[in-house]
């Protein structure tokens, strides 16, 4: 009997850590989905590293009010914005508004497999992507709309565009730890471009804070920017680093030709830290740490449960 029961435990734990790997291998594919998604958000074609389709988006036609053309037409993040509202949000007025619609709340009522649909087409030939996105990529885009949107209404005053709440030291620990190897302890080591002007990280995150806490989130498309949902950063967390990042320089200055980061044109920096082999090591280091966790938990819960087994086991003998 007593032989029993120690063959019973070894199979058991090996089956619950054959389930742990699973799990934690299951984990990190989400994981890697929504952040890949994100950045196909924001713009796919550097995400797959190909040229933009020529001319407008087919349904850029239907709105008048955003006068921006050619590759910005074929965003999800210039259609729907930053904060995934549409015209119910951020993008409701200004230079930006199309009068498209709130993909938060669209997704919301949708399942992955609709949301790729949709994306092939099936509801609107106007919106088919499948000519220039693999299956795969589509999914990754499906599942980033489905799990990976946050609503930041909580965490931003739309009026004044500064951080609700938050901690600021907390914010300047992470920025300390995660940012300034690659911006600077002030935000001005790298030079963004956006609407033709040259600015600072400060200037982005008083400027569009939106923006940043996407891009802290899943990174900046075409770039190995290390990514807060990888290190396991909640959505408070990213608050807290916009928080100490709108305290950051802000200000524009003028800069040589081709210098600093673009929003323009594949495979460049868009917003982010430079590319560099350290900052996708630290990115996977991260990534793995999460999962290990994660996994180390699972394994702790199911080793207690197998020990309270035994234990009862014991008593009835």
């Amino acid at each position: 009997m007593k032989r029993f029961i120690q063959v019973s435990v070894v199979l058991l734990v090996l089956l619950l850590a054959g389930t742990s790997m699973v799990f934690a291998s299951k984990m990190s594919q989400e994981t890697d989905d929504v952040v890949i998604g994100g950045q196909l958000y924001d713009r796919w074609y550097a995400v797959l590293n190909v040229e933009p389709p020529a001319g407008d988006m087919p349904i850029w036609a239907r709105q008048t009010t955003n006068t921006r053309s050619g590759e910005d037409t074929w965003r999800c993040s210039e259609c729907h914005g930053w904060d995934y509202k549409g015209h119910e949000g951020a993008y409701s007025s200004g230079s930006h508004y199309t009068g498209f619609p709130n993909v938060m709340r669209a997704a919301d009522g949708l399942t992955t497999d609709e949301i790729v649909g949709h994306l092939q087409g099936q509801k609107d030939p106007a919106h088919d992507f499948s000519e220039y996105m693999d299956a795969t990529s589509m999914r990754q885009l499906a599942v980033f709309l489905k799990e990976g949107l946050i609503d930041d209404a909580q965490y931003i005053d739309s009026a004044s565009l500064r951080v609700i709440g938050g901690n600021l030291d907390h914010g300047k620990a992470l920025f300390e730890q995660r940012c300034t190897e690659c911006h600077g302890e002030d935000g001005k080591k790298i030079i963004f471009r956006s609407e033709g002007v040259d600015e600072y990280l400060g200037s982005v995150a008083n400027r569009d804070p939106w923006r940043f806490l996407h891009r802290t989130r899943f990174g900046v498309a075409g770039t190995e920017m290390p990514v807060g949902y990888t290190f396991g950063w909640t959505p408070s967390d990213g608050r807290d680093v916009l928080k100490y990042a709108q305290t950051l320089p802000v200000g524009v200055e003028a800069q040589p030709s081709g210098s600093g980061s673009s929003e323009t044109g594949p495979g460049t920096i868009f917003g982010g830290p430079a590319t560099n082999i350290w900052t996708g090591i630290l990115t996977g280091l991260g990534a793995f740490l999460g999962i290990f966790s994660s996994s180390l938990v699972f394994i702790s819960v199911l080793v207690g449960i197998v020990a309270l087994v035994v234990w009862a086991l014991r008593r009835r003998r």
